[in-house]
């Protein structure tokens, strides 16, 4: 405005060359120039905040921190043409979330309620938002790499039985309801230690990080599950952030994921000791991985007791084998030993006879010259007869086994004369006045 304009002298208020323009006036003329400016729409990047939904329309603010602060534009993206940006959205699996980097394409407004410019918003670009993903992830994982962490947890050794398991999840999501019933139906013995986690929205990375990290501290779990159910490509980018990734790299324990989409991977799936598909898929490792230790078990007690029971059958065949010959070696022995105790026997008893009959024809002898002797003479002969007789009584066997003396024999019939003769373990029969004793020598 020229200088003349403040004189406040005569001049006209309606000049032509210096108009005098009402709000809504101004508001219409700012809206004619950047219709004239930015007449086909314009393209802005940023990052999204402030999202909210108003009925089935969307606002948003589009954030740019740079040198020289931040910089704000005012977004609205109204119903009708949300309805035609949806389907670009879910074949790129995205969906419009505080944080997102985007870059869209709108029409500049100057809003006369509230004084505010804005971009009414009529397309996006995929591929932007989707390489911002891909470069933040990769860096990450290069830094991980760098630092030796991104091997690390799957160094980690899997308990053979993972049954006390630590679950980062959000309690009451499909997701958990889905991994808990898997592992219920299984019919073991699992014990769930929960963190209930946020794991998505701006306070999603610190919660579940955090999560990780108390669980992995904990000396009563095996292994530690992170799971959440699908969702759009900039949701699920929650578990690319550097803070998730370090937590499980850094973890005392393995860490198994199980985030909920079949195509992508995550950089907590990189990093992970194992990365499922679905929380249903984590659990069914698990699951399997008890089964497959019981079965292994039950296994090889089975072959164990077969063994135990196949080795008593042998062991009990091959002594009751050695008794029947022990018996039998014994029976023989013994039946020798009788047969040469007879013959034995049987001639001691005939040679008192065979004496006594000579003794008798030789006392006949003498009986006419001891007639012819003195009294005295009978005496002392008959006593020298006693005494013979009291010395045969000795020899005989019986009474030698009945004043307490005994007859060991080997199993061969050996009579046993000295300790030399026998060995621990030999069996030995011993014969006594009234019949056999079978013995086995413990120590000589």
């Amino acid at each position: 405005m020229s200088q003349p304009a403040f004189d406040f002298g005569d001049e006209p208020l309606d000049d032509p060359t210096n108009p005098t323009y009402t709000v809504g006036e101004l508001a219409d003329a700012v809206n004619d120039q950047l219709r004239r400016g930015f007449g086909d729409g314009v393209w802005v990047r940023g990052e999204i905040d402030g999202l909210r939904n108003s009925g089935p329309h969307t606002y948003f603010s589009l954030v740019e921190h740079g040198d020289q602060g931040k910089a704000v534009l005012n977004v609205s993206l109204f119903a009708p043409m949300k309805r035609n940006l949806t389907p670009v959205l879910k074949k790129n699996r995205l969906d419009l979330g505080n944080g997102m980097k985007v870059r869209i394409f709108g029409h500049l407004d100057y809003y006369a309620p509230n004084g505010r410019l804005g971009l009414k918003m009529a397309g996006i670009d995929p591929r932007f938002t989707l390489g911002e993903l891909s470069q933040a992830r990769d860096q990450v994982v290069r830094r991980l790499v760098a630092s030796g962490l991104y091997d690390a947890n799957r160094g980690r050794v899997l308990s053979p039985v993972p049954l006390r398991v630590g679950v980062v999840t959000s309690v009451g999501t499909a997701a958990w309801h889905d991994f808990r019933d898997e592992l219920d139906r299984s019919g073991l013995g699992f014990s769930l230690a929960v963190c209930d986690t946020r794991v998505q929205g701006e306070w999603a990375e610190a919660s579940v990080a955090a999560s990780i990290r108390t669980l992995a501290a904990r000396t009563d779990l095996d292994v530690v599950v992170v799971i959440r159910g699908g969702g759009a490509r900039n949701e699920l980018a929650t578990f690319d952030a550097e803070a998730i990734a370090l937590a499980i790299a850094t973890s005392r324990l393995p860490v198994l994921t199980g985030l909920g989409h079949e195509v992508d991977r995550s950089v907590a799936d990189e990093v992970a000791h194992t990365a499922l598909k679905t929380p249903t898929a984590c659990a069914g490792a698990l699951v399997e991985r008890v089964t497959a230790y019981r079965d292994a078990a039950e296994d090889r007690w089975a072959r164990i007791a077969a063994v135990g029971r196949r080795s008593v059958a042998e062991g009990a065949t091959a002594l009751s084998d050695r008794a029947h010959r022990i018996a039998r070696r014994t029976h023989a022995a013994v039946e020798r030993a009788d047969e040469r105790l007879d013959t034995r026997v049987e001639r001691v008893r005939s040679a008192p006879e065979r004496q006594r009959v000579a003794a008798g024809r030789h006392i006949a002898g003498l009986a006419a010259r001891v007639a012819r002797r003195a009294p005295q003479l009978i005496t002392a002969e008959q006593d020298g007869l006693i005494q013979r007789e009291a010395r045969l009584a000795l020899l005989d066997p019986a009474n030698l086994l009945r004043r307490g003396w005994s007859i060991t024999r080997r199993t061969d019939g050996a009579v046993v004369r000295s300790t030399d003769d026998v060995a621990v373990g030999d069996v030995v029969t011993t014969r006594v006045a009234d019949g056999d004793l079978t013995s086995r020598i413990e120590e000589p």
